[in-house]
């Protein structure tokens, strides 16, 4: 017999609910940047070419995680408030124009 007075409650796994992070960044991106390392150290073929991409690697997965541990889901925001800047005007006042809708909204 359920009773009715209170109600139901789900229970949802710490894992399902975190971001997916590799290496303290953005996995997306931490992914991207050793694939990005890697061919330009496989493209150069020198000694230079292979310090080169570990040292931008090792750069980019410095800042990747500096950024994941501000906010994980950084990039997320980023990508939406770069989608909405024809919306939001930055410096709005109380006469001004107001923005027109995107074409995909309506």
């Amino acid at each position: 017999m359920q009773d009715l007075d209170k109600p139901r409650e789900i229970v949802i796994h710490q894992s399902a609910n975190r971001p997916h992070v590799l290496l303290g960044g953005d996995r997306e991106l931490v992914l991207f940047s050793g694939l990005t390392s890697a061919c330009l150290a496989f493209t150069l073929a020198t000694w230079w070419g292979v310090l080169a991409g570990v040292a931008f690697w090792l750069c980019a997965v410095a800042v990747l995680t500096r950024m994941g541990k501000a906010d994980p889901l950084m990039r997320h925001v980023y990508v939406r408030h770069v989608r909405y800047v024809s919306f939001y005007p930055a410096k709005s006042r109380l006469y001004s124009r107001y923005a027109s809708f995107p074409r995909n909204w309506r």
